[in-house]
């Protein structure tokens, strides 16, 4: 900003000098940037735990974050069999302790190996260490029914989240007219609507049927891409299978639809296949994209690109904190390839403890090992609490007048629509708030709980929701759902 003398005068009478970085001179696409799922609401939240510890009275005794996909934050315990390995490495000398299992020494001592200096504190190789790769492979081999996974396609990563930007950077080109577009789900999980907006490019929204329990429809697919080729270039498609915030498994023949589609309109694909793990409802059955893909053959097989992720920080393990994950590319150009390479390795390698704690994800006990019965009866246990927890969220809500909650069929979310009074939302407008988010402050100021606005994933217009997850234990959710159906009844009186 140009300063008159008398300004710079001013200035150096007082020995102050304007700052390089201001609001008006920063990179106004971050400014851009928002992450609802730690945002406002999360930050008031954090206050009013403050304020309890200080003795503050509150119409509440804690705050429960149902905000966030955190397991272990939510009191899930992480899995055995993956921590003694990872206990292991860290602390090689514990190889020796009668404490733990042979086969998770035998498990330390191989990673152990293929690490730089055999320890778990140097830099691995940018795309993630190649044993853990080769694990990597073998999986996806296993879950997709023996189709083949090369180790050169897969790049381990910081959590799946890193991946997807990483993917996406090498997505977005040109200007104007020719500026890259994105399709992405509404709702959506706001790291799609943060990246796209860092990245300066077109967020094209295609919007899930609620009414069809969050179903994917081409036909909306179709309408969506035919309205931004008018202002941009669409390039992508993003589909997030199990769906996050709105839990839905796609079926076989819309996944096949959607690459047929994909194909059709050549569009790269991405597919956020992190809740594989997490599919509860009868019926419902996780399909990758990968093997869907592969098994429909020419010409779809041999040349629609895809990169997949996946992540340990959902499913059965919960271990957000290590950031561990990868993507796999399909059909990429080999020349792009080695560009993905190259971003790859400025960023030096994914954490360490993170590939170590994938490759266990990976790779878990064999049913003739020590820890095979121990690893599976607290799997087994996990999953089977999702899912009561899953239909114990939708059973409740669906209970309460005005709120109305789809099937809760994977993931670990809820994602139900709420009734506001027209009181209601002309007091949030008052305010300069989204109508949920008003909801959702005023939930969180008298109850403690912390759930997300729908507004921060997207939705219909003149509808409202908000995203909370089914991670807190049995015996708090249930009194967690009535409270929160309860604060809902409230709340319509008070603005009807």
């Amino acid at each position: 900003m140009a300063m008159r003398a008398g300004d710079h005068s001013q200035v150096a009478m007082n020995g102050l000098k304007e700052k390089v970085l201001t609001l008006d001179t920063m990179n106004p696409c971050v400014r851009k940037v928002e992450y609802a799922v730690r945002g406002p609401i999360v930050l008031r939240a954090l206050e009013l735990e403050q304020e309890l510890r200080q003795g503050v009275k509150k119409p509440f005794t804690e705050v429960i974050r149902a905000n966030i996909g955190d397991a272990q934050a939510m009191g899930q315990k992480p899995i055995t069999f993956l921590r003694q390995v990872l206990a292991l490495c860290v602390h090689p000398d514990l190889l020796n302790s009668p404490d733990f299992p042979e086969d998770a020494k035998r498990r330390a001592e191989r990673i152990l190996q293929a690490c730089g200096g055999h320890s778990l504190g140097a830099y691995s190789i940018s795309s993630g260490i190649q044993l853990i790769r080769e694990d990597v492979a073998r999986y996806i081999e296993r879950r997709d029914g023996g189709i083949p996974a090369d180790p050169s396609n897969i790049y381990l990563s910081t959590g799946a989240s890193d991946a997807i930007v990483t993917v996406l950077k090498l997505l977005v080109a040109g200007e104007g007219r020719t500026r890259t577009g994105v399709l992405i789900p509404i709702p959506q999980y706001p790291l799609y609507s943060a990246a796209l907006a860092e990245l300066n490019a077109v967020q094209v929204d295609y919007y899930l049927d609620e009414e069809r329990a969050w179903a994917l429809d081409v036909a909306e697919l179709r309408r969506a891409l035919a309205q931004a080729r008018d202002h941009c270039c669409p390039r992508a498609l993003c589909v997030i299978n199990p769906g996050n915030p709105t839990g839905q498994v796609q079926a076989r023949e819309c996944i096949e639809a959607v690459i047929r589609f994909a194909f059709e309109e050549r569009l790269f694909l991405m597919a956020d296949e992190v809740y594989q793990d997490n599919v509860y409802a009868e019926g419902s059955q996780f399909h990758s994209f990968k093997k869907v893909l592969t098994e429909m053959g020419p010409p779809y097989a041999a040349q629609q690109e895809l990169a997949s992720f996946h992540s340990v920080s959902k499913g059965y393990m919960g271990e957000c904190g290590f950031r561990g994950g990868y993507v796999e590319v399909v059909n990429m150009d080999p020349a792009v390839q080695s560009q993905m390479q190259k971003l790859m390795s400025v960023r030096l390698c994914p954490p360490v403890p993170g590939q170590l704690l994938l490759d266990l994800v990976v790779s878990p006990p064999a049913p003739s090992e020590p820890s095979f019965a121990q690893f599976q009866a607290e799997r087994q246990a996990v999953l089977a609490e999702l899912a009561a927890k899953a239909k114990l969220t939708e059973q409740v809500f669906n209970e309460a007048p005005g709120i109305r909650c789809n099937p809760v069929q994977g993931a670990m979310y809820s994602f139900p629509s709420v009734q506001l009074p027209p009181r209601a939302v002309q007091r949030a407008q008052e305010l300069g708030l989204a109508p949920d988010m008003f909801f959702c402050l005023r939930l969180l100021e008298e109850t403690g709980i912390c759930v997300v606005p729908g507004s921060g994933f997207g939705q219909k217009e003149g509808t409202y929701h908000f995203r909370m997850t089914i991670l807190p234990p049995l015996e708090k959710l249930r009194p967690l759902l009535e409270k929160l159906s309860q604060f809902h009844a409230k709340f319509t009186r008070e603005y009807s």
